[in-house]
């Protein structure tokens, strides 16, 4: 039997050396590979799809058990896949990055910043869930009739997570970062499941969910989206707003990398003819500079609201307050770049 197997491995190694005329089997296909190691999260959540998208991006459709729906997912594969990489969560803002269930049509993390191009060559593998519009990425009560049922916490920390590590090789070490709608969000699914993230980003946001503000944001933001925030947290009052409310729960975020930005509402260098989603366009600017300022003249009184809480604590945590700059594309481009090093770190890149 030794011999049998002796002589099987020498012809192995002769067909597929150089010059025997016969050519190594091709490597099988980034999708077609995650797909298959793909394993199910215990709910029953699973793969249902791995093709490969525009660039070089890894189109997934993961059914979600909690939420009954087939959500899209895309990721940006490490530089070398075969190797096991830590994972970075991507989460966009109000339209979960699209009105369809494309991410090309919509304005998300992939369509209007460079970070295809900037974590290329990145020992990462870079996450970006589609959907979730109006949902703050959170567990709701009560079934929405317009948005439907909203289990984004669960989906986030207890079915993606398992099968992206079995699909792409996850080391187990994360971090989370959004933006807007998204800010606050790394901080509630950190606090849904202790130990899953070790470095949060939040970009131009309001943490707070409980404070009057904080409230009426979140109730607004909503119902832009035609839902009802009754259906989130309940009415006010209700203990579901306060145990969401990371403010709050701060010191069970210490220990983590943490890193949260903002502009002041000023016009800065990007609210410029020629900025990143301006071009010539006199009404984008208007935009960006009316409405995009406002809110993050906003996004700051939450920010330094939450940087005297971080020190009242003795919590450390990087506060990137510019004195300029709007709600808008450009700066969180900027904003992923300046907190991926804090990020790498955390992740033992």
């Amino acid at each position: 039997m030794r011999a049998v197997a002796v002589a099987v491995v020498s012809i192995a190694l002769l067909v597929c050396s150089p010059g025997s005329g016969i050519a190594a089997p091709a490597p099988e296909p980034l999708p077609a590979r995650a797909f298959s190691s793909a394993r199910p999260a215990p709910d029953g959540s699973h793969l249902m799809a791995a093709a490969q998208g525009a660039g070089r991006v890894v189109d997934l459709t993961v059914y979600s058990a909690a939420m009954g729906l087939a959500v899209p997912v895309a990721v940006l594969p490490a530089a070398d896949p075969a190797r096991p990489a830590p994972v970075l969560y991507l989460l966009n803002g109000i339209d979960g990055g699209t009105d369809s269930d494309r991410w090309t049509d919509g304005s998300n993390w992939l369509t209007k910043t460079d970070a295809a191009q900037y974590f290329l060559g990145k020992q990462v593998t870079v996450v970006i869930p589609i959907g979730g519009q109006g949902s703050f990425y959170a567990d709701w009560l009560t079934d929405d009739p317009v948005l439907g049922r909203q289990r984004w916490t669960t989906f986030l920390t207890r079915e993606l997570p398992p099968i992206v590590d079995t699909a792409f090789g996850g080391t187990g070490a994360n971090a989370v970062a959004g933006l807007s709608m998204a800010s606050g969000a790394g901080f509630r699914l950190a606090l849904a499941e202790p130990g899953l993230y070790r470095a949060i980003g939040s970009y131009s946001g309001c943490v707070r969910t409980s404070d009057p503000r904080g409230r009426a944001l979140i109730e607004t933001v909503v119902a832009v989206r035609r839902g009802n925030a009754l259906n989130m947290w309940g009415p006010p009052g209700d203990p579901a707003w306060a145990a969401n409310d990371p403010y709050l729960h701060a010191e069970r975020l210490r220990g983590l990398t943490i890193y949260v930005s903002t502009g002041s509402g000023l016009p800065g260098p990007l609210d410029a003819f020629g900025a990143p989603g301006v071009g010539s366009d006199p009404i984008k600017l208007a935009d960006q500079v009316v409405l995009g300022g406002t809110l993050d003249a906003v996004a700051l009184r939450c920010t330094e609201q939450l940087r005297d809480r971080f020190a009242e604590l003795a919590i450390p945590a990087t506060f990137d307050v510019r004195p300029t700059g709007t709600h808008s594309w450009g700066y969180w481009q900027q904003d992923l770049h300046n907190s991926w090093p804090l990020f790498a770190s955390a992740l033992g890149e």
